[in-house]
């Protein structure tokens, strides 16, 4: 990590350089330059405009924005909150910006956020298949807890080009 890192919330203002984020970080072409794709088990996009709009809007849900020295967008992580868990989703870094420490910079952001707002695990979900990237988790002390949730059958969530599922991993964090 070469630059300082900035962390602050989303507002209706980031929308789109979110969706553009996103989108490049998980599907299509540009994902593959960084190992976080899901380009090669999905098509489609990953999110929209009105999915983060509506993330941003509900309550107990932020966009924890990351940037560089530079003022650049390097990454994002939404935030949910139910009574002590945080949920933490939509982890992204920028494909050209990966390998250098952000994500785990981000990570360990979006857990401190979540011991300011009172929780003491922090939840995500993962595609079981992503194999790489559980391990990455798991070295950073999350565990799954053995619970599985079907891929959503919904194309705003992309199209599985095999079939998928979820993990649970957690991670206590006080």
């Amino acid at each position: 990590m070469q630059d300082p890192l900035h962390f602050s919330i989303a507002s209706g203002s980031h929308v789109a350089p979110l969706v553009q984020l996103v989108n490049s970080a998980y599907r299509g072409d540009s994902s593959k330059q960084g190992w976080t794709t899901e380009a090669d088990l999905l098509d489609g996009i990953r999110t929209d405009e009105e999915a983060l709009t509506s993330m941003i809007q509900q309550p107990h849900s932020v966009i924890l924005l990351c940037t560089n020295g530079q003022n650049e967008l390097a990454g994002c992580v939404n935030l949910q909150k139910h009574e002590e868990k945080m949920y933490l989703g939509m982890f992204t870094v920028s494909p050209v910006m990966q390998a250098k420490g952000i994500g785990k910079a981000l990570l360990k952001a979006g857990e401190n956020y979540a011991k300011d707002k009172g929780c003491s695990i922090v939840r995500m979900t993962v595609i079981t298949v992503r194999h790489e990237l559980i391990q990455w988790y798991e070295r950073r002390g999350y565990h799954d807890i053995g619970e599985r949730k079907p891929f959503p059958d919904d194309p705003r969530f992309g199209i599985p080009k095999q079939p998928l599922e979820f993990l649970v991993m957690e991670k206590r964090i006080v």
